[in-house]
């Protein structure tokens, strides 16, 4: 195996034995093949749709869910690869039947690979991975692409769940997938991935269409930390429609229904709050879990990626459910809704029945709901605060969190910004310091939480909106710094989007991805001034001037 996709990959290089997330070496080869099917099938689109051949949207659905089973920390079920990877193979057939010979036989290997003999997996994916692309600065400009292609896929994925759909974004996985296959120059390569970040924004406004569509616009919230005297189910990652269906089916059981996670800001949304038995969020973000679980005490869905591999000690692999991309091996699967149906979450409630009432961890809430309706409601109010001087800066702390102590970087960050200035956040990276107490400015809170990873459109509308407020000509004229905390490849594609808005002057850490090799870094510090993190004091002087 070799895999360097996440914030935690070896020693900053990559992992080559087994996955910092867990993930065993044969796990990470099946995932590769599955990627190496996935580019075929986009081949085949691609030469179909220059050749006037129709390709169905099932296509695009298909790729933007196998790119996101294999995101960090969703699947885990070799079985479950193994089907993923066989569906594709049908699947590459049948478009290539469909074409009725337009496309030609001049395929990459990808289009034309096929095997039932499971035992041969393993050659292949050795033969097709991360690795085997040998130009180093070839293979990062891939990659990158390639993991801002999952998070794409990832939002594109939940909004399709709510019945928004744009074939512009199922165009770009075709288009994009397929120029990994290719020879292409390096500033052909550079303008894929920046064309990643525009998708990326078009993706997440599909995403928070869907989503306010169906909930309403998220607003202001107190969330409860605490625990009732019911059993209750936990519920993980970041699916709202699982999220709708599960309170549905609770409803009057007896059992409580609480997020983790991810899923707190399902908290802020309208059509979430009449359900008396949502109590609030229980726990933090995502690699807490080992411990949160246990104490939780009932059954726990997981519903997208945010899965951590259970340890020795841990008791509670029989109150575990996955569904949709996740998967873990030796629990139940949810499956996937039939005709339009919703999802049969019967066998969790009756779980939750036979089981003791969540341990308190915690007390108290917590609040958010800023999103970008809520907070251009108060426009007038943050604009004003802004012309007096009462806030100085903006400081965009999203993105996500991790297990590393040097992440407490942005707890420290947190806690030492100046009372004028306002945190930005979206993602789990909040989990640092949504729980501090920061105060308020003349009734705005100091954080303002949009919501989840994708919520962080809500985070450009509001930068841009603010822009045409004060009549300004370049978003980084903006008193707006960006100290972005990323693990994963829905934050490569948030980048990804901030570049594509023109943002400059964007510090990353704990770490720099190690899939950006020299060369492409020193593209993107000259075009877009990235820099790492440094000392919290020294970072904070900096963003207050500006710099």
């Amino acid at each position: 195996m070799f895999c360097f996709q996440c914030q935690e990959a070896a020693k900053g290089e990559g992992c080559t034995i087994k996955g910092m997330c867990g993930k065993e070496s044969d796990t990470s080869d099946l995932q590769d093949l599955l990627i190496y099917n996935l580019k075929g099938i986009a081949v085949i689109a691609s030469k179909a749709q220059a050749d006037g051949v129709e390709v169905p949207d099932t296509t695009g659905k298909f790729i933007a869910q196998g790119l996101f089973t294999t995101i960090t920390n969703a699947n885990f079920n070799d079985e479950n690869l193994v089907n993923w990877i066989n569906r594709a193979q049908t699947l590459k057939k049948e478009l290539f039947e469909s074409a009725n010979g337009k496309i030609g036989s001049d395929l990459h290997e990808s289009a034309t690979w096929y095997s039932n003999d499971v035992s041969q997996f393993k050659t292949k994916a050795t033969t097709v991975g991360v690795l085997a692309t040998e130009n180093e600065d070839v293979r990062s400009l891939r990659e990158l692409l390639i993991l801002g292609l999952k998070g794409i896929a990832a939002y594109a994925d939940h909004a399709a769940v709510l019945g928004v759909t744009k074939d512009e974004i199922w165009d770009f996985l075709y288009e994009a997938l397929a120029s990994t296959t290719q020879d292409l120059s390096v500033d052909e390569m550079v303008a894929m991935v920046l064309k990643a970040g525009e998708i990326t924004v078009t993706t997440m406004a599909a995403l928070d269409e869907a989503n306010t569509t169906a909930y309403g616009h998220p607003e202001l919230s107190e969330v409860n930390i605490g625990v009732g005297s019911n059993p209750g189910i936990l519920i993980s990652g970041h699916d709202l429609k699982d999220m709708e269906e599960l309170l549905k089916q609770t409803q009057g059981t007896g059992v409580d229904v609480y997020t983790h996670g991810e899923m707190l800001p399902a908290n802020y949304y309208p059509a979430f709050k009449k359900y008396d038995h949502l109590k609030g969020n229980y726990g933090g973000s995502w690699w807490h879990q080992n411990q949160e679980f246990e104490s939780f005490n009932g059954p726990i869905l997981m519903t997208t990626n945010c899965l951590v591999p259970l340890k020795k000690t841990n008791t509670y692999l029989d109150r575990l459910y996955t569904t949709g991309v996740a998967s873990y091996s030796d629990t139940p699967h949810i499956t996937d809704r039939v005709n339009e149906g919703a999802k049969d979450f019967s066998a969790i409630v009756e779980k939750a029945k036979t089981c003791s009432a969540p341990t308190q961890i915690e007390t108290g809430t917590i609040v958010g709901g800023f999103a970008h309706n809520q907070v251009l409601a108060l426009a007038d109010k943050v604009v004003d605060a802004v012309k007096s001087g009462a806030i100085k800066r903006f400081v965009v702390m999203a993105g996500g969190d991790g297990r590393q102590k040097g992440r407490n970087y942005f707890t420290e960050v947190a806690e030492k910004l100046p009372k004028d200035a306002v945190i930005l956040t979206a993602g789990c990276a909040k989990y640092r310091y949504n729980k501090l107490n920061l105060g308020d400015i003349g009734g705005i809170p100091r954080v303002l939480d949009a919501g989840q990873c994708n919520d962080c459109y809500s985070l450009a509308v509001i930068a841009l909106k603010l822009k045409e407020v004060f009549e300004l000509d370049d978003i980084n004229d903006l008193p707006i710094s960006f100290d972005i905390g990323w693990y994963e490849q829905k934050a490569v594609a948030v980048l990804l989007a901030l570049l594509h808005l023109g943002v400059k002057g964007i510090r990353l850490g704990p770490s720099l991805p190690a899939f950006v090799s020299p060369t492409v870094l020193n593209v993107l510090v000259e075009n877009f001034d990235i820099k790492p993190i440094t000392e919290p004091d020294a970072d904070i002087e900096a963003m207050m001037q500006g710099k």
